[in-house]
C-alpha cells in the first residue's frame, strides 16, 4: 500500500522530511478495525516525532506517523465487536503503531467512534486527538461535572485542544468559559467556538481574568507556554482549584506554588489507555461516539482551518511547516491521496 513516512529527522522544509513509500498492508489483529483511511490531520505530536523528539524516538527504521483519522472499516479481526466492514469511523490510534498517513491503517475498535454523520471525513478528521485530550482533561483528569460553578481559563484558546476544549466546556458545563487568543483572528475563533470571554495572552493574565472572576478561576487548562505564564495563572486561580497540562514545559515548574491555595495539578497524555491497555481504554471510542451524537445535534463544530488536500508528502510538508510556525488556528486536514 502506498504511505507516507520519514527515515531521519529533518527539518519540515527539506523534501526528504516526509516522503511517499510502499509498505506492507496491515493485518488485524483480534481487537482490530482495518481502516481505509479517507482524511487526517495533522497534530504538534507528528511534528515532534518527525524533528526527533515526542514519545516515540524517531531511528534509522521506517516510520508512518499520522494520530488522527476518519475513514471507512474494510475488515475487523476476529473478536470484534462493534464495528462492521462499511462503516464509518473516525479515531485518534496508538502512538506506539504505525500511524494513519497511509492507505489502510490498523486500530483497535475500543479506541474508534462512529463518525459524525453531519460531516465529511475531513471534517470529521480534525477531531478525535484533540477531543480525546480535552475531554480527558476536563471530566477524567479534573473530574468537572454539570453542576459545578465557577470559571475555568483555556489558556491558548485557538489551538486543536483548546478550539474544542472551549466547546465542550461550553455545552456540558455550567462554568464560565474564559479562553486567551492574542490576536483578531484567533481571538474572533475562540468566540466562535463558544468562548463567553476572550482575553490576550501576550499581557499579563492575572488581572484580565480576575476582572471577569474575581474570586478567581476554578479550573485551567494551560495549553501552550505554560512556563511563561505559570506565576499570572496562579495569581488568577481560587483556592482549591485544579490545573491540568499536556506539555512539558521548556523550563522547570516550582511546584511549591501550588501549595498555598492546595491547587490540584493534572497531567493529560491521550495515549495512555492505548499505550499501558487499561481496564477502561474503550472509554475513547465512548467519548467519540457521544460527541459524534452532538455534532450531528448541531452543538459541536468541527475545528477544520485549513485543507490542505489531497493527502501527499508536499503536501503534509506544509502541514507540518504550519503546525511549527505557532500561529495555526483549530486543525489543518488532508483528504483524499
Amino acid at each position: 500500500m502506498k504511505a507516507i513516512s520519514f527515515y531521519q529527522p529533518l527539518p519540515s522544509s527539506d523534501p526528504q522530511s516526509l516522503v511517499d513509500v510502499t509498505v506492507t498492508a496491515p493485518v488485524p489483529g483480534p481487537r482490530d478495525l482495518v481502516v481505509e483511511v479517507k482524511a487526517v490531520s495533522v497534530n504538534p505530536v507528528d511534528t515532534k516525532i518527525r524533528s526527533g523528539g515526542g514519545p516515540v524516538a524517531p531511528g534509522a527504521a521506517l516510520k508512518i506517523l499520522g494520530w488522527d483519522a476518519a475513514g471507512i472499516v474494510k475488515e475487523v479481526g476476529s473478536e470484534v465487536t462493534l464495528f462492521a466492514p462499511g462503516d464509518e469511523v473516525y479515531y485518534a490510534g496508538d502512538v506506539d503503531r504505525p500511524g494513519s498517513y497511509a492507505e489502510f491503517q490498523c486500530v483497535d475498535e475500543r479506541i474508534v467512534g462512529q463518525k459524525p454523520r453531519t460531516l465529511s471525513f475531513a471534517e470529521a478528521a480534525a477531531l478525535p486527538l484533540t477531543t480525546i485530550t480535552a475531554w480527558e482533561m476536563l471530566f477524567d483528569r479534573m473530574r468537572i461535572l454539570r453542576g459545578d460553578q465557577g470559571a475555568i481559563l483555556i489558556v491558548g484558546g485557538a489551538g486543536g485542544v483548546g478550539s474544542i476544549a472551549i466547546q465542550l466546556a461550553r455545552q456540558l458545563t455550567d462554568l464560565t468559559v474564559i479562553a486567551t487568543a492574542s490576536r483578531p483572528e484567533t481571538q474572533d475563533w475562540c468566540l466562535k467556538m463558544g468562548a463567553h470571554h476572550v482575553i490576550d495572552h501576550s499581557q499579563p493574565l492575572a488581572a484580565q481574568v480576575l476582572a471577569l472572576a474575581p474570586e478567581g478561576v476554578t479550573h485551567v487548562l494551560a495549553l501552550t507556554r505554560t512556563e511563561d505564564h505559570y506565576d499570572e495563572i496562579i495569581q488568577a486561580m481560587a483556592p482549591q482549584s485544579a490545573i491540568a497540562l499536556i506539555e512539558n514545559p521548556n523550563r522547570p515548574l516550582e511546584l511549591t506554588k501550588l501549595k498555598p491555595k492546595s491547587i490540584s495539578l493534572h497531567w493529560e497524555f491521550m495515549f495512555t489507555r492505548s499505550r499501558y491497555q487499561t481496564a477502561d481504554m474503550a472509554k475513547q471510542g465512548e467519548l467519540l461516539n457521544h460527541v459524534s451524537h452532538l455534532v450531528d445535534a448541531h452543538q459541536i463544530q468541527t475545528t477544520l482551518k485549513e485543507d490542505y488536500s489531497p493527502l501527499t508528502a508536499e503536501n503534509l510538508r506544509r502541514a507540518h511547516q504550519l503546525v511549527e510556525s505557532g500561529r495555526s488556528i483549530g486543525k489543518v486536514v488532508l483528504a483524499g491521496s
